[in-house]
């Protein structure tokens, strides 16, 4: 599959977005009641605050979205549904953006693993079954969840290799390329994000570390809220994913 990914200024195209939103967190997820969104789109108050993210395949059919939320008078999701254990006054709010709303096409969800990332079985277990180990450096070599046959399978064989990886998630990791970008080019230091501990034990294999920084909420799901220093990204993914940290700052 031939990918883009750019940033939809255009209207019609954020409205597209917006449709993705729902087929997934309403009629896929069922995260959201659909009665309660008659125009078939979901949209919230920090849609006009943020830098929208979208991926296409070749056909232009768009495939997956994100968005970054800049500093606001609207504040942040993390900040303004979590209870943090941090000091948010410390950080540094002009530099300081939330990554938001990943939605990834079903067509590009079809693997038995991708339940486990991207979010219907992982959402479905209580916040009180994590087992989260307090040490978050050891996370992705110590945790594993409970009956995660996806786990279970990379165990046997050992992990999967970048190149793997890369081919079963292209749209998630072209969509974090488009977000790192951004952020870099606007002086963007931290990130805020709320994520399933799926997708963050993928980012963590490749380098992107976040930091935990308060309790799992339900948020469209079961989210943990976490904070990542793009210094230390890059850091990390030089580490642990050259070829990728390559990509990421190509052109920069």
């Amino acid at each position: 599959m031939a990918l883009t990914v750019g940033i939809a200024t255009d209207e019609k195209e954020q409205e597209k977005i917006f449709k993705l939103r729902y087929k997934v967190y309403c009629q896929e997820w069922g995260f959201d009641n659909h009665v309660d969104h008659s125009s078939r789109i979901i949209t919230d108050k920090y849609d006009e605050h943020a830098i929208h993210f979208v991926a296409k395949d070749d056909a232009q059919k768009i495939v997956g979205a994100i968005m970054i939320i800049l500093n606001s008078s609207e504040g942040y999701p993390t900040e303004n549904y979590c209870e943090l254990n941090l000091d948010k006054d410390g950080l540094p709010r002009d530099s300081l953006a939330e990554i938001s709303r990943l939605v990834i096409h079903r067509d590009c969800r079809k693997r038995a693993g991708d339940r486990y990332i991207y979010g219907h079985d992982e959402e479905r277990r209580s916040i009180g079954s994590f087992n989260f180990p307090q040490t978050y450096g050891n996370y992705h070599t110590t945790y594993k969840r409970n009956e995660d046959r996806y786990a279970k399978q990379n165990s046997k064989r050992g992990g999967d290799s970048y190149s793997d990886r890369r081919k079963r998630h292209e749209v998630l990791i072209s969509l974090y390329k488009a977000v790192y970008q951004e952020s870099k080019r606007r002086n963007i230091s931290h990130w805020y994000s709320f994520m399933t501990k799926g997708i963050l034990n993928f980012l963590v294999r490749l380098g992107i570390e976040f930091r935990e920084i308060g309790d799992s909420i339900d948020y469209y799901g079961i989210r943990t809220p976490y904070l990542a220093e793009i210094m230390k990204i890059d850091e990390e993914m030089q580490g642990k994913a050259p070829e990728l940290y390559d990509e990421f700052t190509r052109g920069l």
